[in-house]
């Protein structure tokens, strides 16, 4: 059984989410379709608790109260990937990944390793462009062209190797195609010598995370790439259900 008041300030929570962190009443109202008198009511509640703060143009932003949540959310999560990154290793043999994405970076979140000698590592934690990544390609996939561009445009493309596509029109180009095909590659973008293939992970219609697969450029190569991103995506189809919200019961 649903409260709905805990509802409509999910609601509200989620409609500055949608608007980037900030929106003013009439915007909070369009996307709720909630009366004013109610959603002024609930934002009062959400600022005593520091969910929600207010700017100096009387416009509200998600506050500081909500990233304790989400740093505890996110090692969570974290957590409950383990079995399903276990699984893309023992079906590449290669390290395997969860990342996100956080503002204009994507952030690693967990990693299960490759049990062979030589076998690559990203340290959880780690912040990086997503231009770069095939992580990063997959997360800005699962948004709009508009909305890739303009991330872009905020971070540069800076070269990490000469084979980085360091060009916005070839970068949404590539995007697209991640888009058509299901999973993205970094080939050697991040690192030379270092290959990846990723895959999404999607709670109902959202891309929330990427999995994927790391190793040396030769052993990448050498594994079907269409057979491995399906094998990926059965898991990260998988993990995704875990994620929805409708795996929380009733």
């Amino acid at each position: 059984m649903s409260v709905q008041s805990v509802e409509r300030a999910l609601d509200v929570l989620e409609a500055l989410a949608e608007h980037g962190g900030e929106a003013g009443l009439s915007e909070i109202a369009a996307r709720t379709g909630l009366p004013y008198g109610t959603i002024h009511r609930l934002l009062q509640t959400l600022l005593a608790r520091g969910y929600v703060r207010q700017e100096s143009d009387r416009r509200y932003a998600l506050g500081g109260g909500l990233v304790r949540l989400g740093e505890v959310a996110e090692s969570m999560v974290g957590v409950w990937a383990q079995p399903y990154l276990s699984k893309m290793v023992e079906l590449s043999g290669e390290t395997a990944n969860l990342a996100v994405l956080e503002g204009d970076f994507v952030v690693y979140v967990a990693q299960a390793a490759s049990p062979r000698r030589l076998r690559m590592f990203a340290e959880v934690g780690r912040r990086v462009l997503p231009h770069s990544t095939a992580v990063g390609k997959v997360l800005l996939a699962g948004r709009t062209a508009e909305e890739a561009a303009t991330v872009f445009g905020r971070t540069g493309m800076p070269r990490r190797t000469p084979n980085t596509i360091a060009d916005t029109g070839a970068m949404l180009a590539e995007l697209a195609l991640v888009r058509e095909r299901g999973y993205a590659m970094d080939l050697g973008e991040e690192e030379l010598g270092v290959h990846c293939l990723a895959v999404p992970v999607h709670d109902g219609d959202r891309v929330v995370a990427a999995m994927s697969v790391s190793g040396p450029a030769e052993r990448i190569d050498a594994l079907d790439r269409d057979e491995l991103a399906e094998g990926m995506r059965k898991i990260a189809h998988a993990f995704g259900a875990e994620l929805s919200p409708a795996a929380g019961g009733a």
